[in-house]
């Protein structure tokens, strides 16, 4: 599973913008530190849905792999 949830890291601690969803008490995850004076906020928002998108797709993959699949019409219904 890949999540990239924002936070800031204040005091000794990190505290995140908002509480991610299905995620296990001691799930372990990796900290990145940004250069405020470096990063532009609209390219991290970007990247943060590329990130998203991808872990969506890797999903599918995954689902299809366990047969968890619909037909192509239940697809083309939901886009009408």
């Amino acid at each position: 599973m890949l999540k990239t949830v924002e936070g800031i890291y204040q005091n000794g601690q990190i505290k995140l913008v908002e509480l991610p969803q299905d995620v296990s008490d001691r799930t372990q995850v990796l900290i990145t530190f940004l250069d405020p004076g470096k990063i532009d906020p609209t390219k991290v928002r970007q990247l943060i849905e590329q990130l998203e998108t991808i872990a969506g797709i890797q999903q599918g993959f995954e689902e299809l792999e366990r047969g968890q699949n619909r037909p192509i019409g239940d697809f083309m219904t939901c886009l009408q």
